[in-house]
């Protein structure tokens, strides 16, 4: 644990960042107590997740479009200010490794590693990442190498949604990967839709949705639900969603 707690400071209503007060589980925030080595961070879209995580990776020092904190491109300046209102309990221990993956601008990324290893005839960047541009692979065969071969142990890792590109089973495989990792001392911060990734066991479940941030278990989060309804039974849920007579 590097991270155990998430302190929000009051954030004046007529300022720039004034709109993050009419988000329910951002508004309610006042400090958050993190307990278990794997944290996720679910909801609705909408409902603050991403905008939480990625105050907590810029207020760490990442880079808000994702990477480790020796990274400093921007292509498109879209990260709120909330990590200015934020400050984050530490333990002493500082994490050898880290790294924030963002969906919405892996693309980015990717690019931004080839720029820099550009003018090396043995690139010394992509070795780290498994020895092959990003960029020359599919998006989910990307984002797993990014998790195999990138991700050391001994660190802090904050996703957002890292499933977007992920079939089921290369979800198991990062599930298997995140389970290495903090057998090797590492913290995972995690937003995500996945009834998959959020089965991890021990892990703690944030929902954030008009009512704030509260802990829920597993088997009551509406993606468990929902998933395991339609699985049970598929027909049935088909019919009472394309019921003309609704």
């Amino acid at each position: 644990m590097f991270v155990t707690g998430i302190r929000k400071h009051e954030i004046p209503q007529g300022g720039k960042d004034g709109y993050l007060n009419r988000i329910p589980a951002v508004a309610s925030l006042t400090e958050l107590t993190l307990t278990a080595p794997v944290t996720f961070f679910i909801g609705e879209n909408g409902a603050g997740k991403s905008t939480l995580l990625e105050a907590v990776a810029v207020s760490y020092g990442f880079n808000p479009e994702g990477g480790s904190r020796n990274f400093n491109f921007s292509s498109n300046n879209t990260h709120s200010g909330l990590y200015q209102h934020l400050t984050l309990i530490k333990m002493p221990a500082r994490p050898r490794d880290g790294y924030f993956l963002r969906a919405e601008s892996f693309y980015n990324l990717a690019s931004n590693i080839d720029e820099l290893d550009r003018d090396f005839m043995d690139p010394p960047l992509l070795k780290s990442y498994g020895g092959k541009s990003l960029h020359a692979q599919s998006h989910g065969e990307s984002f797993l190498a990014l998790a195999m071969n990138r991700f050391g142990g001994k660190g802090l890792y904050i996703l957002d949604e890292p499933e977007a590109a992920l079939s089921p089973t290369r979800q198991l495989a990062l599930l298997r990967r995140i389970y290495d990792l903090v057998k090797n001392g590492s913290q995972f911060l995690i937003a995500t839709h996945s009834p998959i990734l959020m089965a991890y066991p021990g892990a703690a479940l944030f929902l954030l949705d008009e009512a704030g941030i509260n802990n829920i278990n597993y088997q009551d989060t509406e993606h468990y639900q929902v998933t395991r309804s339609f699985l049970e039974n598929p027909k049935r849920m088909l019919k009472m969603l394309f019921d003309e007579r609704d």
